[in-house]
């Protein structure tokens, strides 16, 4: 998964990255409204986290404008004025979710969660694809009840097909939800990352379909 951060308190911008890479998402970090608004604009994201008080453009007007351009990824507003005024502004200006600071990083990712969960028509933190189970609080794998290890990136593309269960998701399409803006996007690593899933959950765990991308079915559906 993607994630978007637009914050130009350097210290909390950095930490929030680092956390957020730590807990398995790709991160791309702007520092001002005009770069915030720019970058999601263009790049595909599965959420994005939006500071109210930014330079150049505030948050207000960024996500104002991404609404009205037809943006629909789910936007958690951070605000450090805690007043009913400020909430009330920023989820009529089209947020999903909005968090005061000072607030506990943990409290963040779970609302980020939920709010990319939400997104894709998931309600439980539980993934279920046949026998394979993919928990997005904890981010472990099993199959049948047997615990798997993946790597970080084979956990990414795992959890991407997870969320989109039933869809034929292009090559493109993972590329651009599992790695953030400087990775070489000519990489043929997807298939790699396929194949390696794969062999630790089965052939059958993810369809090819052939010039159009990948598939993750449920089996008992």
């Amino acid at each position: 998964m993607r994630v978007l951060i637009v914050e130009d308190e350097p210290n909390l911008g950095r930490q929030l990255r680092a956390t957020l890479e730590g807990a398995g998402y790709a991160v791309d970090l702007a520092t001002d409204g005009e770069d915030g608004h720019y970058l999601g604009s263009t790049e595909s994201y599965d959420a994005i986290i939006l500071d109210l008080g930014l330079p150049e453009i505030d948050g207000l007007t960024v996500l104002d404008r991404w609404r009205k351009e037809g943006m629909k990824v789910p936007v958690l507003v951070l605000t450090a004025r805690d007043s009913w005024s400020d909430k009330v502004a920023g989820l009529d200006a089209g947020a999903d979710d909005y968090l005061a600071k000072p607030f506990q990083t943990e409290e963040l990712i779970a609302r980020l969660r939920a709010l990319i969960r939400r997104a894709s028509g998931n309600a439980s933190t539980e993934m279920v694809a046949g026998d394979v189970r993919l928990d997005t609080r904890s981010g472990k794998v099993t199959l049948a009840g047997e615990p798997v290890k993946l790597t970080a990136q084979e956990y990414k593309l795992l959890s991407y097909l997870m969320h989109h269960k039933g869809k034929v998701v292009s090559r493109t399409e993972l590329i651009e939800h599992i790695y953030d803006q400087d990775f070489d996007r000519d990489s043929n690593t997807i298939e790699v990352f396929v194949t390696r899933i794969r062999k630790k959950l089965g052939q059958d765990v993810i369809t090819t379909i052939r010039g159009l991308g990948y598939s993750l079915e449920d089996p008992g559906a």
